[in-house]
């Protein structure tokens, strides 16, 4: 059986995770040991993260649907309380766009939360 000889294999996987830690500092973009370990934690960090985002933007949404809240003199947990008594079906990023593009339909909104909650 003839020998193979692998060095082109290993020379193409080499590169290929140095290609990928393009822009990482020191060691970790030149070395092939700590390229590895630096393109793992890269990965479970993106994949965490990509979960995470999730959260984030429904806090930004909460933060920004009360600042819009606030001007028409209604509080966020009020608002948001009445929302779910009148089967409002509206979730908090589509509110935050009606807030900032299109104020009068949010206005009207609103207007319809506070008669409930004026009752």
């Amino acid at each position: 059986m003839p020998r193979v000889k692998r060095g082109t294999i290993h020379a193409k996987r080499r590169r290929n995770i140095l290609r990928q830690t393009k822009g990482f500092f020191h060691r970790r973009k030149t070395h092939l040991r700590e390229a590895r370990q630096a393109l793992t934690k890269a990965g479970q960090y993106a994949y965490a993260h990509r979960r995470k985002k999730k959260g984030d933007f429904r806090r930004l949404w909460n933060v920004q649907l009360s600042a819009a809240l606030k001007t028409e003199g209604i509080s966020y947990s009020k608002f948001i309380n009445v929302a779910k008594l009148q089967n409002i079906a509206l979730n908090r990023k589509m509110l935050v766009l009606l807030a900032q593009e299109k104020p009068t339909v949010f206005k009207q909104v609103v207007d319809e939360a506070k008669k409930t909650l004026a009752s």
